[in-house]
């Protein structure tokens, strides 16, 4: 949802989810979590840092404190406004145009949950969905032994990709990327590559701005897109990315599983 395509630490979210839970509970408070809602409304008004989330939170306590009889006669149906719109404005008709246009192994499962949510309450519709993916995940990946080939040569970084980029390998890519380091030089090559998940696809699309960010030289080969891809024709003679071998004077070659 970020337009500069920020990274958000996972596990500091979890830390702050677990502290407060704990303390909400210590006061006899109901469990908390963060919702998309409030975070979608401050991208939609223009907020760039933490402090949208700060500041929302202060204003909700005070409101809390100081009008909790004026909070109670709002009406339902102005809240329930509210959340048609921020949710019509997260889940438009050209959001399922995207995910179709993914493939049915990402469609079925994202209208799955939906319908299950509807039908049903939040808890079972990601159960149901979670269910579902699994499932599309076993039949449309098959997890390569190798996905990524990196080498270095001097402050380059060469990054093959293998034949078969599954959803599986999601996590390992972008921990690869984000270790990568500023003012470096890094070729991204994906001419050897039969199949690319949407999913990966996308991380190298968000990479390519994260790049500018970090003063990252990228060159990116032969991406053709994602789902099955085309061969490319003399895929052996490619002289942009030289090949590495043991006979090289600066070689650290890994292979990631």
């Amino acid at each position: 949802m970020d337009p500069d395509k920020r990274v958000t630490p996972a596990n500091r979210e979890l830390i702050a989810q677990g502290i407060g839970n704990a303390c909400s509970g210590l006061l006899g408070g109901l469990p908390l979590a963060q919702v998309i809602v409030r975070s979608s409304i401050g991208i939609q008004s223009g907020a760039k840092t933490k402090a949208t989330g700060v500041i929302c939170g202060l204003l909700l306590l005070i409101a809390v404190i100081l009008i909790p009889t004026l909070l109670n006669k709002i009406p339902l149906a102005s809240l329930a406004s509210v959340l048609l719109l921020v949710g019509y404005k997260l889940i438009r008709p050209k959001a399922f145009k995207s995910m179709y246009q993914a493939g049915m192994y990402h469609f079925i499962p994202f209208c799955v949950t939906i319908l299950g949510m509807v039908f049903t309450d939040l808890l079972i519709g990601l159960i149901i969905g979670l269910i579902t993916a699994l499932f599309s995940i076993l039949l449309e990946n098959y997890k390569s032994a190798f996905y990524l080939n990196e080498s270095h040569i001097g402050n380059k970084t060469i990054l093959r990709l293998s034949e078969h980029v599954s959803f599986l390998n999601k996590a390992n890519i972008q921990q690869t990327f984000e270790q990568l380091p500023d003012h470096s030089e890094v070729i991204i090559d994906a001419t050897r590559s039969k199949y690319i998940d949407f999913d990966v696809f996308e991380i190298i699309e968000n990479f390519k701005i994260e790049a500018k960010r970090k003063n990252i030289k990228l060159t990116v080969e032969n991406l053709r897109g994602y789902g099955v891809l085309e061969p490319v024709e003399n895929a052996g003679r490619q002289p942009t990315i030289p090949e590495v071998t043991n006979a090289g004077k600066s070689v650290d070659t890994s292979e990631r599983r």
